[in-house]
């Protein structure tokens, strides 16, 4: 893994939005995206330089990761709406381009199958953006002692359901218990992977995914095996790495 240190949060949101702004400048992109507090100052930075015209989405296509089952798209507590309200309502995404997962399904395997399909039809992910749970999930993809390798239905850890408690009043109970998301073989299959990672809650975590054996345990850890992932990191989140390199503060 490629380890990049930022001072800030922001600074590593910024840098990336800048990032992605620069790929979708130079080739139609299919991007994998990821919910949670983590990139919202990412999908800010990136509609802020849409709104600067240094930004054009309207060759990207974009997957996301997950979604709570039993909530419908259009409700104010699914991902779907989270990802309209921080970033598809900004920018020029054409909706025929945003692929998401439907939770409100009456069956799972066929959903699962349709979105499996859907990637494939894209041409895979060209650019997978994931962010990292605080017991080292990606996705929905729960410590477990065997992982599910494509899009399947999963039930929620509690600390991921008290991590998502915000979107549901702050009531732990009130978050479905179970969820669809991308397996980790989904998640491999794509060309690139950056992971962002911010707060010193993360840095336990990053050190295990980075330094620590391959385990499903630890469903992050599982990204040693792709060939070019980059972490992008916070100084709080790298503080157990030692000393990886650090990136540009700008």
């Amino acid at each position: 893994m490629r380890i990049r240190v930022f001072a800030t949060p922001q600074s590593a949101a910024r840098a990336l939005a800048r990032h992605i702004a620069r790929t979708l400048a130079a080739t139609p992109l299919v991007l994998g995206l990821p919910t949670g507090r983590t990139p919202i100052p990412l999908y800010a930075n990136l509609v802020a330089l849409y709104r600067r015209r240094r930004a054009d989405f309207s060759r990207a296509t974009t997957f996301n990761l997950d979604e709570f089952l039993g909530i419908r798209p259009r409700d104010p507590r699914s991902y779907r709406a989270f990802m309209q309200r921080y970033l598809f309502d900004h920018i020029n995404l054409p909706p025929r381009r945003i692929q998401f997962l439907n939770g409100a399904t009456r069956n799972v395997p066929r959903e699962c199958d349709r979105y499996e399909r859907a990637i494939d039809r894209a041409g895979g992910i060209d650019l997978q953006i994931l962010g990292l749970g605080t017991n080292g999930h990606i996705g929905f993809n729960e410590p477990a002692p065997a992982l599910l390798a494509r899009t399947h239905r999963t039930t929620l850890s509690r600390a991921t359901r008290r991590a998502n408690a915000a979107l549901f009043g702050h009531r732990v109970t009130a978050v479905p218990r179970e969820a669809l998301s991308m397996g980790m073989a989904t998640i491999l299959g794509a060309r690139r992977i950056v992971l962002l990672a911010t707060g010193g809650s993360k840095a336990g975590c990053v050190a295990r995914m980075v330094h620590g054996p391959l385990t499903p345990r630890l469903p992050a850890s599982f990204l040693q095996l792709h060939p070019d992932v980059e972490v992008w990191l916070d100084r709080a989140a790298g503080a157990r790495l030692g000393r990886p390199r650090s990136a540009p503060t700008t």
